[in-house]
């Protein structure tokens, strides 16, 4: 059962998985914002696409036998993303991958053979070894090779040193660009020496189109997703209602671990300082923190005040990323703040609700409140407490992550409504 936007999405994906006759019934779009009555009068009202009654075909679905043409089954082979070319015309190629849905439809480098064999250089991994597989949402998720991540990484513009990178991004089977119907963004933070091997920047203008690598890498997370997990098809894999600009290259940090007062990220995470990793997040996108509650306009800044006041307008259903210019780090060092967890904690227990307006929230109510029912903690004392009583915004002290970076010519922030999902060894695919 899925709501009628999702129609050709629940057909494909069903093909995909050898069952081209599933029965699948449909629901009114949308089901988000909708009040109990009105989710009822879905429930009892016709299937939207056959006009039959809805829990009329819900019972024939599951009770009726199947006929000849629904028992036939197969599978749907995907082609793994562009080919190499040899000699031919730049147009002509340029053409080929924009109108065969290689590309983010802006230039790319022509992946001929020469080019990728000079990427796969990069690696001691052979061409041919799996690095895993990966889907964009709820679909059959595609297997993929090294060569294949070397393909989209010669598109993106990546230098061969940036590959093993890549391929830990690649083998964690997170796609860059997801089937949701909201305008997600995603993530990663880069941690160790690899920074400086491959000159990213992670001080003036850390996030902007100002080096190489942080554009070039981020650009071919997305590529990798539609190439590799087939992602970012409007209408298909795709169904983000107004999209996210961030999803062209993402958004890519290399931690400043020398300008920081606190251990890096990836410390934080139980690796080695010395180790390479990147870390994936995945969330709704960031916003500028310098017009918060504790801007310090008539002493000094209170950044601990500031991200708990941006934090309040943020779903608790992704976690929270501060992203801390050095300045604001050590301003927050001078405070009492001697780590990283103290600021979590401080954080933690200062961003509240009240639980009334909890429950009246949209993410909870679709994300959250079965998981209530369930018993699930915090979640089922969050649905039982009286209206007023104060709860905090997000559900674990780890729903909060801190990353320093910027170039400490300014004393502001930007934060994050990005949930963490994991860290990954670069080291492993040198």
């Amino acid at each position: 059962m899925v709501t009628k936007a999702f129609k050709q999405l629940a057909i494909t994906n069903a093909a995909k998985r050898g069952m081209p006759h599933e029965r699948i019934v449909f629901t009114p779009h949308p089901v988000w914002g909708k009040t109990p009555d009105e989710l009822a009068a879905y429930v009892n009202g016709p299937d939207p696409v056959t006009g039959k009654p809805l829990m009329k075909e819900v019972v024939d679905a599951l009770t009726q036998p199947l006929s000849a043409e629904e028992k036939k089954s197969g599978v749907v082979t995907p082609s793994i993303g562009p080919a190499t070319f040899g000699p031919e015309t730049s147009k002509n190629l340029q053409d080929y991958y924009l109108n065969n849905g290689y590309t983010d439809y802006l230039p790319i480098i022509i992946p001929t053979e020469e080019e990728v064999d000079a990427m796969l250089a990069g690696t001691s991994h052979h061409p041919d070894e799996v690095v895993g597989k990966m889907a964009a949402g709820a679909y059959a998720p595609w297997t993929f090779t090294v060569k294949h991540v070397a393909i989209s990484a010669v598109m993106a513009g990546c230098k061969p040193e940036y590959l093993p990178l890549l391929l830990a991004i690649a083998s964690s089977g997170q796609a860059a660009l997801f089937s949701s119907t909201n305008d997600l963004a995603s993530a990663m933070v880069i941690n160790g020496p690899i920074r400086d091997k491959l000159n990213m920047n992670y001080g003036i203008g850390a996030l902007g189109p100002f080096a190489q690598p942080n554009a070039t890498i981020g650009r071919a997370w997305t590529l990798l997703s539609k190439n590799l997990g087939n992602g970012g098809i409007p209408g298909d894999t795709y169904l983000g209602t107004m999209g996210n600009n961030l999803n062209y290259n993402n958004i890519v940090m290399a931690e400043n671990e020398e300008a920081s007062p606190w251990e890096p990220f990836h410390v934080q995470k139980g690796f080695k300082r010395e180790e390479n990793v990147v870390s994936l997040f995945q969330g709704m996108g960031v916003s500028a923190g310098q017009v918060g509650k504790g801007s310090g306009v008539n002493g000094t800044p209170r950044f601990d005040q500031q991200y708990s006041d941006l934090f309040s307008t943020f779903t608790g259903f992704f976690g929270a990323l501060v992203l801390c210019e050095p300045l604001c780090a050590a301003s927050l060092k001078s405070q009492g703040y001697d780590t990283k967890d103290q600021l979590i904690d401080y954080l933690y227990k200062n961003t509240t609700q009240t639980a009334k307006d909890y429950r009246d929230r949209n993410w909870s109510y679709l994300f959250e409140y079965s998981r209530a029912l369930q018993g699930v903690e915090p979640f089922a004392t969050w649905y039982k407490l009286p209206d007023d009583t104060v709860i905090p915004h997000f559900p674990h002290p780890s729903y909060i992550n801190v990353v320093v970076i910027g170039g400490q010519t300014d004393p502001v922030s930007q934060v994050g409504n990005l949930s963490y999902r994991r860290s990954f060894s670069i080291d492993k695919w040198v």
